[in-house]
């Protein structure tokens, strides 16, 4: 059955740019008010009125920083105050610290693991109650490729994505029973402003996808009867992953470990 958010509201994290963007145009496509969250008001204000006028998309602009330690209960009270009960959530919002984990700022690790962990699960609890019970909806965790080894020179933000590609999938178990759609979905190197920053040379990943053909796997798997628990997006992108499913553990370290290393 086609994904149809027609008539219900969607809350987007990381709106103002890339994959969130993309997902915010998509779901206002397909009928769905937004709920668009990032730290920069003037790109999120600016996709609010794109989409009001292209689809008729009823758009609330949330402008708040999610990697501070109150921005998810903050995103809830605001939700709640202004009477908006989603019936999808899209937990786009993330970013990566690039270098040697004994050279990173410890804050900025700190806000790291707030904004891809604990925001995520936080708004994921509070929001996943009325999710099930309304059933027209998804719930969409934004993961990666990343997920699947360890990634020296960027090893949190590895971390993070493993726990975000566990999690979903336990959730979408749990909710088997209602209606709703739960995805993790896992990018790789994608064409955004993810790399500035991360502060990390983006001629190391190769050949990047763009944002919407990411949107665009995302959207397939959530028209998929079936309901997968995870999609990865881009054919070499599946194939690197079955690669290190199958191969020793020591192995794979081994080839990221060197691959990640910048090229001279």
């Amino acid at each position: 059955m086609r994904f149809d958010p027609r008539g219900t509201t969607a809350v987007v994290t990381g709106a103002s740019s890339g994959i969130g963007r993309e997902f915010a145009r998509r779901l206002a496509e397909r009928g769905a008010d937004l709920v668009l969250v990032a730290r920069r008001e003037d790109r999120l204000t600016e996709l609010a009125s794109e989409l009001a006028t292209a689809h008729g998309a009823v758009c609330t602009v949330i402008a708040l920083d999610l990697a501070s330690p109150d921005g998810a209960a903050s995103l809830v009270r605001q939700l709640a105050d202004r009477g908006i009960h989603p019936a999808t959530l899209v937990n786009n919002a993330g970013f990566g610290n690039h270098g040697e984990f004994a050279t990173l700022d410890p804050s900025a690790i700190e806000r790291e693991v707030q904004l891809n962990v604990a925001t995520l699960v936080t708004l994921t609890r509070a929001l996943l109650p009325d999710l099930q019970a309304d059933g027209r909806g998804a719930l969409v965790n934004v993961a990666s490729t990343a997920a699947f080894q360890p990634l020296p020179r960027m090893a949190v933000y590895g971390a993070t994505k493993a726990f975000v590609l566990s999690f979903t999938e336990a959730i979408a178990w749990e909710s088997r029973a209602s209606r709703l759609r739960v995805l993790a979905l896992n990018p790789g190197p994608t064409s955004t402003e993810f790399f500035d920053a991360a502060g990390s040379d983006d001629a190391v990943f190769g050949r990047m996808q763009q944002p919407a053909r990411v949107v665009e796997t995302a959207f397939r798997a959530l028209d998929n009867r079936r309901r997968p628990a995870s999609v990865v997006s881009g054919r070499q992108n599946l194939l690197q992953t079955i690669g290190v499913r199958l191969s020793p553990r020591a192995l794979v370290l081994a080839i990221v470990g060197r691959g990640g290393e910048p090229r001279r």
